[in-house]
């Protein structure tokens, strides 16, 4: 490999795609900070415990503007990234497969950890994995990709939706006994307990024909990043900005359609995979393109900027949440798990985010990478990275 190959320098990122990554990270939590903290994500019965009218709201709140819009938008953003690294390493004259097989090796590392130690709603280890997939597809056209996305996100949800609406008096029910465990074993102050809770809840939600699914709705929004790089219409929004806007426009079309629509007719379960899975596609290619839209002024960038230090070490800011929900709920910790309410969620979640930006802000300042990030590139390069900005090493030796 180039021994010249390094990461990319600060005053050549594109600060939006930073921004948007860095509310991804945001609208990320404020999802997962309701399956960290009560069993009824995953098994179901939360509209029997949270029945109240402002729980009411609170849920359908998250579920038009979060749920499905933001671990969509940060997988488009991960192919995204995919191809611009690409790009860099063939400008470089490096060989491109081997070096993002190793970057996604070390990510699969991360994601085990996390999926098995921390967290059973891990990311990090379905990107890692169907991203070995994603290789397969650095050197197609740049339409197959948008061909290739269309048939898999398409061709499963419709599959999976047909088999749910032809199942719709069926739906809706819950099981309490599994419920009654969860919160047993979250709530003990056993780490072995919990771990084996945790990875029977990753094994529910990840095992079997359920990763194929997840194949078929990741990584289509991992080609659609990718030619969105191609593109290049996020790199100089000002110069694409009629383009942008038209995407602009009919995604928040579809977005109000499949997102917000579904509630007119009483929200059926049914109808969810495609609320999730089309509908967040579509908000999260509104939330994308208002970032590169916003980016073109300078109120508008005054707007997104704080997201995007969080942005720069997503990587570190998605695990930090991680590592404090784990002591707020579960019992090893201050064992809050099933004792609050979806509005006490969005307000941990705003005073978390609001110390993450502050704290990333500063990080910036001191060092080129999030600490998680520094392991993650030294890895992938094979070698260790200087940490430290040269300026602070220089102001140290002063």
């Amino acid at each position: 490999m180039n021994s010249e190959m390094i990461p990319t320098r600060e005053n050549k990122r594109l600060v939006w795609i930073d921004a948007a990554r860095g509310f991804a990270i945001f609208g990320i939590f404020m999802v997962n900070i309701g399956a960290f903290s009560a069993p009824y994500f995953i098994q179901g019965g939360a509209a029997d415990a949270w029945s109240t009218p402002l729980d009411k709201v609170t849920q359908a709140f998250i579920d038009i503007f979060f749920q499905a819009s933001f671990y969509t938008l940060f997988s488009i953003l991960f192919g995204f990234g995919i191809q611009l690294l690409k790009d860099r390493l063939k400008e470089r004259h490096v060989q491109a497969v081997p070096f993002l097989f190793r970057r996604l090796l070390v990510l699969i590392g991360f994601g085990l950890i996390h999926a098995f130690g921390i967290w059973h709603g891990d990311i990090l280890l379905s990107y890692g994995l169907i991203g070995l997939l994603l290789l397969l597809f650095l050197n197609v056209r740049d339409d197959y990709l948008l061909i290739w996305g269309g048939i898999l996100l398409g061709g499963s949800v419709g599959l999976l939706s047909l088999a749910l609406f032809s199942a719709r008096n069926y739906l809706g029910g819950y099981d309490a006994a599994a419920i009654s465990q969860a919160m047993e074993s979250y709530r003990s102050s056993n780490l072995v307990t919990i771990w084996m809770q945790n990875y029977q809840d990753w094994m529910y939600s990840n095992g079997g024909i359920g990763f194929l699914f997840l194949i078929t709705t990741l990584l289509p929004l991992f080609l659609f990043g990718m030619y969105l790089a191609r593109k290049g219409w996020l790199h100089e929004p000002e110069k694409h900005k009629s383009i942008l806007l038209r995407v602009w426009r009919l995604s928040l079309l579809a977005f109000i359609l499949l997102k917000i629509g579904p509630y007119l007719f009483g929200n059926p379960i049914w109808f969810s995979y495609i609320q999730d899975n089309i509908g967040g596609t579509a908000s999260a290619t509104f939330y994308i393109v208002s970032f590169a839209l916003l980016a073109i002024s300078k109120n508008g960038m005054k707007l997104i900027q704080p997201f995007a230090p969080v942005g720069r070490m997503a990587l570190s800011n998605y695990l930090f949440q991680s590592a404090v929900s784990f002591i707020l709920f579960y019992g090893i910790g201050f064992g809050l798990y099933g004792t609050i309410r979806p509005i006490e969620g969005i307000i941990i979640v705003l005073l978390l985010f609001i110390i993450q930006v502050l704290f990333s802000r500063w990080w910036f300042t001191k060092y080129r990478f999030g600490p998680m990030e520094w392991i993650w590139r030294s890895l992938t390069y094979n070698k260790v990275q200087p940490l430290r900005k040269r300026t602070v090493q220089r102001r140290e030796h002063e």
